[in-house]
C-alpha cells in the first residue's frame, strides 16, 4: 500500500488524546482485480504531522502499533461516506481507492465530521489565496459545505463532468467509459446525471427493444454493460427507477444478453411462465401486488441474473436493503387489513378446503411471518399477539396432524417464528389447552409425537428445536410456562422414554446373530429410525440439564434411567455413544441423589461393557467413555471411583496401559488409604 509507511515514520505525526480519538476500523484498498484486499485492523485518529504541518488520517495497527496509513486530508472533492460505517476515496496522485470500514457508526461519524470540517478550513484557505473570480469559486465552495453538512457524497460542482453525450447506440460505450474508468468523484456526477434525466432509462429501453427486434447483437451486449455499470453505481435512487413496474422487465431482457455467456437467457420467459404468483388470499391493494412482484424480481437479479460474485458487497447490501423495505411495506399494510386476516383464517378452518389450498394457505402464513421480520420490534411483537389472538395455535394444530411432511414442516416453522418471538404466547396457549383438556390430542402432545414420527432430518430438528424453546426453563419464567413444564412431565415425557425401550432389542437378541428371518429383522420393522432415537436423547440431555429435580423425580419413580441406556444394544454406534453422553451429563450435575442411584442400580454397567465390547478401537465411544473416567476422577467423584473399580476392574484391566486407566487405578487407591 503506498500510503502505508514504517515504524520510523511514526514519530511525523503527533499523538495527543489519542485514546479519546482513536476510532477501531479496517483498512482497505481496491486490487486491479476490482476486489478490496483487506490491509490490517488498526486505530483511526486525525492529527498533525509535525514537519509540515499539514492534518492527515493515520490509522495504527491494533497489534504492534504499526502504521497502517498516513493520509494527508486535501480539500478536494475525492472523499465519499458510504451506509453508516464505510469512509472511501481516490487518491489522484497515487492512482489509489481506499476504504476504511469502521466497527462502530459512531467512530465513523466522528472521523467524518472532522474531515469535512478540515476540508472546509482547506477551501477557505484556497479561496483566499485568489483574489480574482471570487464568485465561482464561492458557489462551489458552498455547494461542498452544503454537502458536508448533510454526510453526502462531496458536491459535484467542482467535478469536470459537465454532462453525458446524446443518448444513442454510437455514444454508450463513451457512458461506459466514464462509468467504468473514471474516479469516484466522476461517477457520482453520472449518477446525478441520470437522476435528472427522466427520459434516460426509457431512451435505453426504446435502444434495446430497436436492437432486439434487428438481431443487433453488439448492440445488445454493450447494452448489457451499461446497465449492469449502472446498477454497479449503487444508487437508490437510480434502483428506484429501473425497478418501477415500467421498465423492470425490459431492464432484466437487457441482462439477458451477457457476451460472457454463449447463449441468450430466457430470464423473461421464465418470469412470465414459471415464476406464477398464486395468491393464496386475493390481496385487494395494488401496491401490495406491486411489492411482491418487484421483490421476487430483485431477488432473481441478485441471486441469478447478477450473483453475488458479479456484483459487489455495497450493491448487494443496498439490494437487500431494498428488498427487507419491500417486505415490510408488504407485511404492514396486510396486518393492518383486518378483512385480509379474517378471511385467510376463516378460509383455513374451513371443512371443505381441499389439500392443495390447505398447503398454500399455510406456506402463505410461513411466508407472512417470515417476512415480519422486516418490521419494528414492537410491530412484529403486536402483529404475533394478533395472530395468537385470532387462534393461530388452533390451526397450527390441526397442521400437525397431517401426514404430508411439507405441510408439517411449514408449521412448525410457523411455531418457531412465535417462538423466536415470544415463547409466552405459545406457553400460554399450551398450559391452558393441558389444564382444560378431556380428550383428543392436545397442541404440547403433536410436538412430542412430531419428535417420534419420521418425517425427515429437517422436520424433526425442528420438533426438537420448538420443544427446548419451549420447555427452558429460567428463574424468571411466568407461571404458564411453568405449568407447561409440569404438563410434560406428566402426561408426555415417557412417551419418549418408552420410544428408546421399544426400539432397543432385549440383551438377549442384541447379543446374538440372526438370520434374515431372525427375531432382529422382525424387531427393525417396529422400532424407530435412529435419527429419532439420537434426536430423543439428545433431548434427555437437554431436560437433565435444565429441570434437574423433575427429572432425578422421573429417574427414582419409573425407572427411565435404565431404559434410555437400553440405547447401548444399538448397532449404530453412534447411539451407543449418545447413551455415553447422557450419562456423561447426567452424572455431571454432581447430584448426590443421581450418583446414589447410578451406583445402587449398577448403572455404568451398559457402558463399561460397550466400552470393553469396542476394544482397541479408538473412536467417539473409546473417547467418551475415557472422558467420563476422567471427569469422575478429577471432580473426586469417589464413590463412583470405587464403583467403577471394585465392579469392573476386571474388565478394564485389559485397558491398564491406558493412562487414562491408570491415573483412575491410582485415584482408587488413593481413595481407599
Amino acid at each position: 500500500m503506498a500510503d502505508k509507511v514504517g515504524r520510523r515514520e511514526k514519530e511525523r505525526w503527533q499523538g495527543e488524546s489519542l485514546t479519546k480519538t482513536m476510532k477501531r476500523v479496517k483498512v482497505y484498498r481496491l486490487e486491479e482485480n476490482g476486489k478490496w484486499d483487506d490491509h490490517g485492523t488498526g486505530h483511526a485518529t486525525i492529527d498533525n504531522i509535525m514537519e509540515s504541518g499539514e492534518r492527515a488520517l493515520a490509522v495504527v495497527d491494533e497489534e504492534d502499533n504499526d502504521t497502517l496509513l498516513l493520509h494527508n486530508i486535501t480539500p478536494d472533492d475525492i472523499y465519499r461516506k458510504q451506509e453508516e460505517t464505510i469512509i472511501s476515496w481516490k487518491d489522484p496522485e497515487k492512482a489509489l481507492e481506499l476504504a476504511l470500514s469502521f466497527q462502530e457508526a459512531e467512530g465513523c461519524s466522528f472521523i467524518w465530521e472532522n474531515m469535512c470540517n478540515i476540508r472546509e478550513e482547506l477551501q477557505s484557505e484556497v479561496l483566499s489565496s485568489h483574489e480574482v473570480g471570487p464568485q465561482p469559486a464561492q458557489k462551489s465552495l458552498k455547494a461542498s459545505s452544503d454537502s458536508l453538512s448533510r454526510d453526502k457524497p462531496l458536491c459535484k460542482a467542482s467535478s469536470g463532468l459537465q454532462g453525458l453525450p446524446p443518448l444513442e447506440l454510437s455514444n454508450l460505450s463513451v457512458i461506459l467509459k466514464t462509468i467504468l474508468e473514471y474516479g469516484m468523484k466522476e461517477q457520482m456526477r453520472v449518477i446525478d446525471l441520470i437522476s435528472e434525466d427522466r427520459d434516460f432509462f426509457p431512451k435505453i429501453v426504446k435502444l434495446f427493444r430497436t436492437c432486439e427486434g434487428l438481431g443487433d447483437m453488439d448492440g445488445l451486449h454493450m447494452i448489457f454493460k451499461l446497465i449492469k455499470a449502472i446498477i454497479s453505481l449503487n444508487s437508490s435512487a437510480i434502483f428506484d427507477v429501473i425497478f418501477s413496474d415500467d421498465l423492470i422487465l425490459d431492464i432484466i431482457g437487457a441482462l439477458e444478453y451477457n457476451p460472457e455467456v454463449r447463449n441468450v437467457q430466457n430470464h423473461r420467459a421464465f418470469l412470465k411462465e414459471h415464476a406464477v404468483f398464486k395468491e393464496a388470499i386475493p390481496i385487494r391493494n395494488a401496491s401490495v401486488v406491486s411489492k411482491i412482484h418487484q421483490t421476487y424480481r430483485i431477488n432473481y437479479i441478485k441471486d441469478v441474473i447478477l450473483p453475488p460474485k458479479v456484483l459487489d458487497d455495497a450493491t448487494l447490501a443496498s439490494l437487500n436493503t431494498m428488498i427487507h423495505a419491500n417486505n415490510a411495506f408488504v407485511v404492514c399494510l396486510l396486518k393492518d387489513d383486518a378483512l385480509f386476516i379474517q378471511e385467510l383464517f376463516a378460509k383455513m378452518r374451513s371443512s371443505n378446503i381441499s389439500a392443495g389450498s390447505k398447503s398454500e394457505l399455510v406456506s402463505f402464513l410461513l411466508e407472512f411471518c417470515d417476512r415480519s421480520k422486516s418490521l419494528q420490534p414492537t410491530q412484529q411483537i403486536q402483529l404475533f399477539r394478533d395472530l395468537a389472538s385470532q387462534g393461530v395455535f388452533d390451526i397450527i394444530s390441526d397442521v400437525l396432524q397431517s401426514q404430508d411432511k411439507v405441510l408439517v414442516s411449514d408449521g412448525t416453522g410457523i411455531i418457531l417464528h412465535f417462538l423466536n418471538q415470544d415463547p409466552n404466547l405459545l406457553g400460554s396457549y399450551i398450559a391452558n389447552q393441558e389444564e382444560n383438556r378431556r380428550e383428543g390430542v392436545s397442541l404440547l402432545g403433536l410436538l412430542v409425537q412430531g419428535m417420534v414420527t419420521e418425517f425427515g432430518g429437517e422436520v424433526l430438528s425442528q420438533f426438537l428445536e420448538i420443544l427446548k424453546i419451549l420447555l427452558e426453563f429460567a428463574p424468571n419464567t411466568v407461571t404458564h410456562c411453568r405449568a407447561v413444564i409440569e404438563f410434560f412431565y406428566e402426561n408426555h415425557f415417557d412417551i419418549l422414554v418408552d420410544v428408546i425401550e421399544s426400539s432397543c432389542l432385549p440383551k438377549s437378541i442384541a447379543g446374538s446373530t440372526f438370520g434374515s428371518d431372525g427375531a432382529g429383522r422382525r424387531f427393525d420393522e417396529y422400532s424407530a429410525k435412529p435419527e429419532i432415537l439420537s434426536n430423543i436423547c439428545e433431548f434427555l440431555c437437554f431436560c437433565v440439564v435444565h429441570h434437574p429435580y423433575k427429572i432425578t423425580v422421573n429417574f427414582f419413580t419409573r425407572n427411565s434411567m435404565e431404559k434410555i441406556l437400553t440405547l447401548t444394544r444399538r448397532r449404530e454406534r453412534f447411539l451407543v455413544v449418545a447413551a455415553v453422553r447422557f450419562m456423561r451429563t447426567v452424572i455431571g450435575r454432581n447430584d448426590a441423589f443421581l450418583i446414589s442411584h447410578v451406583i445402587s442400580q449398577n448403572m455404568l454397567k451398559p457402558i463399561i461393557e460397550a466400552f470393553v465390547e469396542n476394544g482397541d478401537r479408538y473412536n467417539m465411544l473409546h473417547s467418551g467413555v475415557l472422558e467420563l473416567l476422567e471427569y469422575i476422577r478429577k471432580e473426586n467423584l469417589n464413590s463412583l471411583v470405587v464403583y467403577v473399580v471394585e465392579s469392573f476392574w476386571s474388565q478394564l484391566l485389559r485397558f491398564e496401559h491406558l493412562k487414562s486407566i491408570q491415573a483412575f487405578k491410582i485415584k482408587y487407591q488413593e481413595v481407599e488409604t
